[in-house]
């Protein structure tokens, strides 16, 4: 556990380094969970990774079980095995229309810096089964980068140069990089069997084009919901909301 639990820790540096703001982000979803659920119930996280959003879930609401979806096995390996007995860690390919085969009512949904390897038909469909999938008056709160496009070119340098400086100082202060961060997990005995799956189920992957918040927010209301915005921005990066309407 300790041993897995310090990878987790490694990873979460790591990824600071390419999301400026990340634990404001983490913040501003967990304090949206609590205004709108009360942090209670059943809440899923879609592509959980090593289960960094589930572990603070877990951690601000104790009365929260957690159902942490992914179809990665180093890091389901990593979620599993350091989340605890209030979580549930499933393999299930968001792609797949069969990932939301867990029973239960569900109050809320979250992603965070995951979705956005999904084509836009595939966000759509995914956005429509969430909605489908929660109990009335239940939450979805997906964070990532959403790009400016051509439109607003002066706010998408900006935002580039930002993030091009916090990798620089992050790295200079002794943060890992993404490729160092996987060659340590690849030679960890405990999750080293399972590269050559995670290999062959990602040799196909191809990045998904970019899309706008504006494209987010459309995609949610295209998938039933009613109450969609913003809830949290730091140049591109966001954290979108929406709710389906009570019964």
């Amino acid at each position: 556990m300790t041993d897995l639990s310090a990878l987790v820790r490694r990873w979460d540096d790591q990824q600071a380094a390419y999301v400026a703001g990340r634990e404001q982000r983490f913040t501003a979803m967990l304090d949206v969970l609590e205004l709108t659920v009360g942090g209670g119930g059943t809440i899923v996280d879609l592509g959980c990774g090593p289960g960094s959003l589930a572990r603070r879930v877990l951690e601000r609401f104790p009365d929260a079980r957690v159902v942490a979806i992914d179809h990665d096995p180093v890091l389901l390996t990593l979620a599993a095995g350091t989340l605890g007995e209030r979580a549930t860690v499933l393999d299930a390919d968001l792609t797949d229309p069969g990932w939301a085969s867990f029973d239960g009512a569900v109050s809320a949904m979250v992603s965070t810096t995951a979705l956005h390897w999904l084509r836009p038909d595939q966000l759509i469909r995914l956005y429509t089964q969430v909605h489908d999938r929660l109990a009335p008056g239940g939450v979805l709160l997906d964070g990532d980068h959403f790009r400016f496009d051509a439109r607003d070119a002066a706010l998408r340098s900006i935002a580039a140069d930002h993030d091009d400086a916090t990798q620089r100082a992050a790295f200079a202060a002794g943060a890992e990089d993404w490729t160092a961060w996987w060659t340590a997990a690849s030679t960890h005995p405990t999750l080293a069997p399972h590269v050559p799956d995670r290999e062959r189920r990602y040799a196909q992957r191809v990045s998904a084009p970019e899309t706008t918040v504006e494209f987010r927010l459309a995609a949610l209301r295209q998938a039933g919901f009613r109450s969609v915005g913003t809830v949290w921005q730091f140049l591109d990066d966001y954290v979108v909301f929406a709710r389906r309407s009570p019964a």
